[in-house]
């Protein structure tokens, strides 16, 4: 891959965007397998699909990440919290609805 300053025309720097969008897709795919199988774990353990205090850990986890790596805090957390959503539905799919006040751990 080159660097943005390595490109010199809007079709070099596009090709690399295209190439980055695959790698994030293919991780964003890797992410919804490990849902998959936190709804499988979750029953035994008595979890529910939505965990509050976790998915503020998350988000706080993505936030600190973004800070550190120079993206914008907010976006991060824009971001995240609909993929956290998306997750959620997709858990709650197996799992059931979550009761709205289950706080525990995951």
């Amino acid at each position: 891959m080159r660097t943005p300053t390595d490109c010199k025309t809007m079709a070099e720097l596009r090709a690399e965007i295209d190439t980055l969008d695959r790698r994030l897709v293919g991780l964003l795919a890797e992410r919804a397998r490990y849902i998959d199988r936190a709804a499988a774990l979750k029953p035994g353990e008595g979890l529910p699909a939505r965990i509050d205090t976790r998915v503020e850990a998350v988000v706080a986890n993505v936030c600190d990440a973004a800070a550190d790596t120079g993206l914008d805090p907010a976006l991060a957390e824009r971001l995240w919290r609909v993929l956290i959503d998306w997750s959620i539905a997709r858990e709650e799919e197996t799992l059931g609805p979550s009761a709205p006040d289950r706080l525990e751990e995951s």
